[in-house]
């Protein structure tokens, strides 16, 4: 996992790790040699992406802190291999044109992550961009942008990520981020680094491989999903289940509509649910199960929603609360006792719109804080949808992940997600590693689909590979 941190916390890192320097560099002042180290990781970054130097053009945007001072140094180590060089002060940058007739590739060291305010970059088009722990303007805490920026194609920072490369504006101006070792350990030196991007390779870690004398009562799925006229949620949900791992999935709409249907898949349990109070008939045998998804395409109304309620409080297995189901939890009187009183893991799902009707401060800037807050409010483990997903639990660190995209923004694409978090619950999973997991898994697997076209049955249809692809033969 690589840790995220605040501003506040990687300067106590920086200045923790210049006081080792200072005691122990034999009189080379500590900052001096972080710049000199960020400097050269810059300067390789650009060789790498002009490929080479000898002959190339830079211009160089510097401004008069650390961050300026990084690309100073970058532009003397470009210039000793043999590229021609131009440094523009960051404060009068705003006169300067910068086009493929004057440069191959801008370095924006202007303004670094303390920064707040606006500036006035220059206009730069048809040369790629490359910023230096941030882009010049972007809020490094929350991805914000108060004014302009210039958008980078690529992002060189350094010893960790910053909250505001991945949430808000920053995935849109970072270009693609990439880390320099400079010899400073944040986890070592920030004893409350609590938020963490979570990669394939970590995931492939934490998934169980199932029992070679595993039966399909081993990891079984209940859901409770889908309603006439929206059969194709609980299809989603069984079928994106079962290519997780579920050994057996049993499914239950609001009415008969399944046997009408031919998208749920051949392997998936049918069962009615009696017309009225279908609440204890779920409860009764939960036992056998060893998770439930609720909500996706189940429908609304009164009625249903105290149905909903009624299992959620009821049941004793973990539950995973998704669609429908989140409008549910909450009583027209803000009871959210449903889901408060529970002791097994609850994990709740929400897109923007469903967080707010959860309680959740939908318009804070600092999405993170937010969604910790919920968590603690509710006493679950809390999946926000976004192009960077967060999870976080009540007492556990905050995993973020980016590995979806837009082929995610298809309808369904939910619910899919919701029968992998609970394929891996049934697998022994505990509920933020098995939300976090299956969010990862879910973004590889629709990296895997056509850039254009792809449906939710397209990502269902990948997760398989992705999983024997992360885990290897078991």
């Amino acid at each position: 996992m690589i840790p995220v941190v605040t501003v506040t916390q990687m300067r106590r890192a920086d200045e923790a790790q210049i006081a080792v320097l200072d005691q122990h560099g034999h009189g080379q002042h500590g900052h001096a040699v972080l710049v000199e180290r960020a400097g050269a990781a810059v300067a390789f970054a650009a060789l790498r992406m002009l490929s080479g130097a000898y002959g190339k053009r830079v211009v160089v945007i510097a401004g008069k802190g650390s961050n300026g001072a990084d690309g100073k140094v970058a532009a003397r180590r470009l210039a000793d291999r043999g590229a021609a060089v131009e440094v523009i002060a960051a404060d009068v940058a705003a006169d300067e044109v910068v086009d493929s007739q004057r440069a191959d590739l801008v370095i924006d060291a202007a303004y670094g992550t303390g920064f707040r305010g606006t500036w006035e970059p220059p206009l730069v088009f048809g040369v790629p961009v490359l910023a230096v722990d941030v882009p010049s303007g972007l809020d490094a805490d929350v991805g914000t942008c108060a004014g302009d920026v210039l958008r980078a194609d690529r992002t060189i920072t350094f010893a960790a990520l910053k909250v505001g490369h991945l949430m808000n504006d920053g995935p849109q101006v970072c270009g693609d981020i990439e880390i320099a070792d400079i010899g400073v350990d944040v986890v070592d030196h920030c004893d409350d680094v609590a938020t963490y991007l979570v990669e394939p390779t970590d995931v492939a870690a934490w998934i169980p491989p199932r029992n070679r004398d595993a039966h399909k009562w081993s990891h079984a799925v209940r859901v409770i999903a889908g309603c006439g006229g929206m059969t194709g949620a609980a299809a989603l949900v069984c079928a994106a289940a079962m290519r997780a791992g579920a050994g057996i999935v049993h499914v239950s709409m609001r009415d008969s509509s399944f046997e009408s249907s031919n998208a749920l898949p051949t392997e998936v349990v049918q069962r009615h649910l009696t017309s009225v109070h279908w609440g204890a008939q779920v409860a009764a045998d939960a036992h056998r199960f060893a998770a439930l998804v609720i909500g996706p395409g189940l429908g609304r109304g009164d009625d249903v929603s105290e149905l909903v309620r009624d299992v959620v409080r009821s049941v004793s297995i973990p539950v995973v609360v998704d669609g429908d189901g989140l409008a549910a939890v909450v009583d027209a009187h803000g009871d959210s006792s449903s889901i408060t009183t529970r002791t097994a893991p609850t994990v709740l799902t929400p897109h923007d719109g469903e967080f707010a009707s959860l309680g959740g401060d939908v318009h804070a800037v600092d999405k993170i804080s937010a969604t910790r807050q919920l968590a603690e409010r509710t006493g679950c483990v809390v999946l926000r949808k976004g192009p960077t997903t967060i999870v976080t639990s009540p007492d556990g660190p905050t995993f973020l992940v980016a590995s979806g995209d837009q082929r995610l923004a298809t309808a369904g694409s939910g619910d899919v997600l919701s029968g992998i978090i609970a394929a891996f619950l049934s697998r022994g999973m505990d509920a933020a590693p098995a939300a976090t997991a299956a969010a990862v898994v879910h973004g590889v697997a629709a990296s895997l689909c056509s850039t254009e076209g792809t449906i939710a049955r397209d990502v269902v249809g990948e997760i398989a590979h992705v999983l024997a692809e992360m885990c290897g033969p078991q």
